[in-house]
């Protein structure tokens, strides 16, 4: 698993696509936050806050992950090398967590230059400081959560896909029903009583609780479960290829 998690590591980084995603994640989200004119620029809203910045990054991050994760799988069957990987002295489990485990870093890198923002915002603050640590580390701890959901997502997207364009265009989609299309099809309250669990199966509810600085542990159970899943799911298509 971890030769599996080093080779994937150096793939993203020796070709350089990791950098230009990170760079471009952050140069993004440097002119929503502090150039462009709308309601997520924080001088443009006069709060002291990475609020904005945390209900921004989901929406990036559902098509910049299966960006990453689309080649884990798809791009392996389309060069044939999966059949080798099938040779080696590894179980199929091992390859699945180690390439999950490469996309997981890879996003959790993208969030690192965003510290700058919070040294800014902290600085920004009347008095300096005035800032709710509680609710930024929490958010914090959300995304890196849901960083890890949307890899899962992205791996099962990739393994039942044949190639890359269809696993990025299939993982863009899972993430996107998964993190904002179930709690809009809840909000239409077509269900009646029913809406509450419909709610609960997508990730905004549980991400939501993050960004309030409630680390509830329903919430985490639920990531881990449906990072469970996705990660059994991919696992058990992997080996019908096999």
């Amino acid at each position: 698993m971890i030769a599996i998690f080093k080779k994937e590591l150096w793939s993203y980084f020796g070709n350089w696509s990791a950098w230009v995603i990170i760079a471009a994640f952050s140069l993004i989200m440097t002119l929503f936050l502090f150039f462009f004119e709308n309601d997520s620029n924080i001088f443009d809203i006069g709060l002291a806050s990475l609020q904005s910045y945390f209900v921004l990054v989901p929406w990036l991050l559902m098509f910049i992950i299966p960006a990453l994760s689309m080649k884990t799988f798809a791009e392996e069957q389309q060069t044939g090398t999966l059949n080798w990987l099938f040779s080696q002295p590894l179980k199929v489990s091992e390859l699945v967590f180690g390439k999950f485990l490469s996309v997981w870093v890879v996003g959790i890198l993208c969030l690192i230059p965003s510290l700058i923002y919070l040294y800014t915002v902290y600085v920004l603050g009347v008095p300096e400081g005035n800032i709710d640590l509680g609710m930024t580390f929490g958010s914090y701890l959300g995304l890196i959560i849901l960083i890890a959901s949307f890899a899962g997502v992205g791996i099962l997207a990739s393994s039942l896909s044949q190639n890359q364009i269809m696993a990025y265009l299939l993982g863009v989609f899972m993430c996107f029903i998964m993190y904002f299309g179930i709690e809009q099809l809840a909000s239409y309250k077509l269900l009646g009583s029913a809406d509450f669990i419909l709610q609960n199966i997508g990730f905004y509810q549980h991400f939501m609780g993050f960004t309030r600085g409630l680390i509830d542990f329903k919430d985490v159970a639920y990531f881990v479960f449906i990072i469970g899943l996705s990660l059994a799911l991919s696992n058990h298509f992997i080996n019908k290829k096999k």
